[in-house]
């Protein structure tokens, strides 16, 4: 198989929705085994950016909301947009300071992923914070947050048994044990 070469053959395209984060998109195909078929896709209009602020003590800090699409509360590293044409890391600082209150002297990007490929065009970058100063977080308005600060080990054990499931976060989460694990990070 070529591995350059797309086995999707699409006949035509129509947009379904739109709105200023999202497209969806309903494609008439023909799939790869030669199938008429339809396939969705949603496109994000902005780039996925996620940060892990990490003090000298390896504390990390943790944001709690209730998320609309899983009707259930959720822990996660701070996270947000960055809108088209922008650089990724200052949306990031911008992040940080509006959700935790914390700005960052060092800003590392230590992560790029895909977010959820079979439906999704969504792409994320996700940076390791450090150097940290408090200041008082400005949430926006259809943000209702919780913070904490938590040792570094205890995030990883609740990526360990499921208390964090956000795909971001747990990818983040076992990126900086890793960093610690080789001595990247002390």
């Amino acid at each position: 198989m070529n591995q350059s070469e797309n086995p999707w053959k699409i006949l035509s395209s129509e947009e379904k929705y739109l709105n200023p984060w999202i497209r969806v998109t309903e494609y008439k195909v023909i799939n790869p085994s030669g199938g008429n078929g339809i396939y969705g896709k949603v496109g994000f209009r902005n780039l996925a950016v996620g940060v892990v602020p990490l003090d000298a003590e390896l504390n990390t800090w943790l944001v709690g909301q209730y998320r609309f699409t899983l009707n259930q509360y959720s822990w996660e590293i701070p996270e947000g947009g960055a809108p088209e044409g922008t650089d990724p890391v200052l949306s990031a600082h911008r992040e940080l300071l509006e959700e935790t209150g914390l700005v960052a002297d060092s800003m590392e990007k230590i992560l790029e992923m895909h977010l959820s490929n079979s439906v999704t065009d969504e792409y994320a970058v996700i940076y390791l914070a450090r150097n940290l100063t408090q200041q008082t977080a400005c949430p926006e308005e259809t943000e209702q947050l919780q913070v904490i600060r938590l040792p570094f080990e205890e995030v990883f054990k609740m990526v360990e048994d499921g208390r964090i499931t956000d795909s971001m976060s747990v990818a983040a989460i076992l990126k900086i044990k890793l960093m610690i694990a080789d001595g990247r990070i002390s």
